[in-house]
């Protein structure tokens, strides 16, 4: 990055070089960057937006889940190539590109207006947690209500008509207390220990789906992949579209993760790039881990996705009604998901886990947009940073703003579906433009002696290609 001051947060010196890992063991000691992406990626998409899909269309998406959680790890990859290699993260590469600047380039910019766009996922989670803990808790909610009415009976009968607002409100407030105390190893840490319980959970569950009455047969599979799909209503194309930006990984994690992994020291280990034959073997060494990173965090978020996925359509569709999860009931139907399975005292567990899901995607998502916002600020020339400390302040503000401004979304929406939904959408008309990007980085600006192989780029334009084709055909369908 190259604000006008100079100063570079990114710069790499000769004192970080490491040899990189030679057993798989200890390279799989090393890696954590793709563990935050899981961290983030295993939540709204998930738990809200991809368990209603099968809960209103059944099996009829399952194979554009798979495809989401697959293809896109190749734009990943890429992405996390040049930042390696170059010691640049996603912002500060899009930057350089030739093209229409107004400060930033406007590739930058259009990273912004996204964002401002998925903020309204942040306040889905804020309200998915408020929803658990209120249905959790309902007893200190009245409590609660009962305290304020001396106070202000208005006020007390708007607490108990929105429940889940105190709690969506204590939720935002935690988040921020939360991300102001640590750095990336407490980010790492928690979502490592989210991640693996919940995953671990849902698995179960669906595995134990057959024995409680609610068998998954071959013909459910072949409706999976079947073309009915493109028979469906626009709304369902819409709501489709949008699971595909945001399950397995979105646009946001995309821009994301050449950042987590700067920030675990890929490309500090590896040295500032030279031409001698020494830092080439000390990079491809640490693409190796970056690799393994990618697609062991691809194997954790494709396994729990498929089992949130698969919930949704043998419980809740096969309901007569089906239940499909909408507005402040969204948690409480999403709860009887488990209860096949458990029993009924699963709904408890689950609002407890529902609020460590949607509660860890919003501290790391937080985390994430705060740190390209900060480079967004100096990009754009709104900010001039003349030290690390003065950076770090505008991260430290921006993690007090997301979570709040989320909250926002929430009172003034209350619908954290349609929330979800509209920031998976204006992510996956994104995810285009991000691996065109990558493209571009990989012929023009990469170091060539990292190039990848023939069938990397072969799965790295498929990519491309299938991603652009999925966004054109949606977004013609909501064409009038």
């Amino acid at each position: 990055m190259n604000p006008p001051t100079g100063y570079n947060p990114y710069a790499l010196d000769s004192s970080g070089i490491t040899a990189p890992p030679t057993s798989l063991f200890s390279a799989l000691r090393k890696i954590g960057p793709g563990i935050i992406l899981a961290g983030s990626i295993v939540g709204t998409g998930e738990l809200l937006l991809t368990t209603s899909l099968g809960a209103e269309y059944g099996f009829a998406f399952l194979w554009l889940i798979l495809f989401s959680c697959i293809v896109k790890v190749c734009v990943q990859i890429e992405l996390g190539r040049y930042a390696l290699s170059s010691g640049e993260p996603t912002l500060a590469a899009l930057d350089k590109l030739p093209g229409l600047r107004l400060g930033a380039h406007w590739l930058v910019w259009w990273w912004f207006i996204m964002l401002m766009f998925t903020v309204s996922q942040l306040g889905a989670m804020c309200g998915g947690v408020g929803q658990a803990l209120h249905l959790a808790f309902p007893r200190v909610t009245e409590a609660l209500a009962g305290g304020i009415e001396s106070v202000s009976p208005l006020l007390a009968d708007e607490l108990r008509l929105r429940p889940e607002h105190p709690w969506a409100a204590l939720t935002a407030v935690v988040a921020v207390l939360l991300l102001l105390s640590g750095g990336y190893k407490r980010i790492e840490h928690v979502t490592t220990f989210l991640v693996v319980s919940v995953t671990m959970i849902t698995v179960t569950c669906v595995a134990l789906l057959p024995s409680m009455g609610y068998p998954i047969g071959l013909g459910d599979i072949q409706e999976g992949f079947s073309l009915r799909v493109f028979t469906l209503s626009s709304s369902a194309i819409a709501a489709a579209f949008g699971a595909f930006g945001i399950t397995g990984v979105g646009a946001s994690e995309l821009y994301a993760y050449p950042y987590w992994c700067l920030e675990k020291g890929y490309a500090r280990f590896a040295g500032p790039r030279n031409d001698s034959p020494e830092w080439a073997a000390r990079a491809k060494g640490w693409m190796r881990v970056m690799y393994l990173d990618a697609w062991v965090s691809m194997v954790v978020f494709t396994v729990a996705t498929v089992a949130f996925y698969m919930l949704g359509a043998v419980v809740l569709h096969r309901q007569d009604p089906p239940l499909v999860p909408a507005k402040d009931k969204m948690i409480a139907t999403l709860s009887e998901m488990y209860v096949p399975a458990f029993g009924p005292w699963t709904q408890v567990a689950f609002l407890i886990g529902a609020w460590a899901v949607l509660f860890k995607t919003l501290y790391v998502a937080s985390a994430s947009n705060s740190r390209l916002t900060a480079d967004f600020l100096g990009l754009s020339k709104i900010v001039h940073y003349t030290s690390a400390e003065q950076r770090t302040k505008w991260i430290r503000r921006c993690c007090v703003i997301y979570p709040l401004l989320g909250l926002v979304w929430y009172l003034c929406l209350r619908d954290p579906r349609a929330m979800t939904i509209l920031g998976g959408f204006v992510q996956a008309a994104t995810l285009p433009i991000i691996s065109g990007a990558a493209i571009f980085l990989r012929y023009r600006r990469l170091d060539q002696r990292l190039a990848p192989s023939r069938t990397s780029d072969f799965f790295l334009w498929l990519a491309f290609l299938s991603i652009t084709a999925v966004a054109l055909f949606a977004i013609w369908q909501q064409m009038p």
